[in-house]
């Protein structure tokens, strides 16, 4: 196994690393830069973008350009103008949430939650957002939302909340978009750090990373921890696998946490990552359906 640095982006909070196979090209954003990032597999020839709020997640749309969620609800993004649209605002619980974390199911639906910014208080909930652009909320009570991801035939949704020390398992309706049966998956301990970005490989294991204490985890479809990896920054936020063949690691981090009492060391903090040799493979993302 072989963990590199291949950006020196010094992303402010680095997340959603996004593969896309057809492109080549390799997705992930700036959280509190509000800016988007584009990049081959190896790092090389970089690209950006800024959008007008905090940006919680992007996914690749079917008809070209982005979905994302930004601050306060979900947009349309196009990479030749840079320009946003609108598809809904959404009306949070209160001044200190914001959008979050998101990703596409095989139906084409945008599921992404919200978050409190204090990680105090279960303010946030979780959305659907349709291919006809509608919204449904799935869950509520979510404190920090992140992490959402499906087992391989998608009869399993995982999602963190972070606050929780916990990644949770609900029984997902690919036809509805329903979720139902909601039970713990597994736990992080005090030295585990905090459940952030995950990830489904094509073997149903679930990959998390462990923020604020420099880890990575890799669970089996029954919870049990199988791979704890070290990372060499403290604060790494979110995994995917990509490449030519699905088989490495890529790995997004933050310069500075955004609650106080965390501080991040190190010349490589913000950074994005690369693992190789894992020997493990991971799966092609959908892009939004609308």
């Amino acid at each position: 196994m072989e963990i590199k640095a291949i950006v020196d982006c010094k992303t402010i909070l680095g997340e959603g690393p996004l593969w896309e196979g057809s492109e080549k090209k390799l997705y992930w954003i700036d959280s509190y830069g509000n800016r988007i990032f584009r990049a081959d597999e190896n790092g090389g020839g970089v690209e950006s973008w800024e959008v007008p709020q905090k940006i919680g997640s992007l996914a690749l749309r079917q008809q070209g350009g982005a979905v994302l969620s930004l601050a306060d609800g979900f947009y349309l993004f196009d990479f030749e103008t840079g320009k946003t649209e609108l598809i809904e605002r959404i009306t949070h619980k209160g001044p200190s949430v914001r959008m979050n974390d998101g990703k596409v199911d095989k139906r084409g639906r945008f599921v992404a939650g919200s978050m409190d910014t204090t990680e105090e208080a279960p303010l946030g909930l979780i959305y659907s957002l349709g291919t006809d652009h509608k919204v449904t909320q799935i869950d509520d009570n979510i404190t920090v939302s992140n992490g959402p991801c499906w087992s391989p035939d998608h009869s399993i949704f995982y999602f963190a909340d972070s606050r929780s020390r916990a990644i949770w398992a609900y029984d997902y309706d690919i036809e509805t978009g329903a979720v139902a049966n909601k039970r713990k998956f597994c736990e992080f301990g005090p030295e585990d750090g905090l459940p952030d970005g995950a990830t489904v490989d094509a073997e149903g294991c679930v990959w998390s990373a462990g923020v604020y204490k420099s880890k990575i985890h890799r669970f089996d479809p029954t919870g049990k921890r199988m791979q704890v990896i070290d990372m060499p920054v403290v604060c790494v936020t979110s995994v995917m696998f990509g490449g030519e063949n699905l088989d490495r690691l890529y790995a997004t981090s933050m310069l500075r946490a955004p609650v106080p009492g965390i501080v991040e060391t190190g010349p490589l903090a913000g950074s994005l990552f690369v693992i190789d040799g894992l020997g493990v493979k991971g799966l092609p993302e959908y892009r939004y359906g609308g």
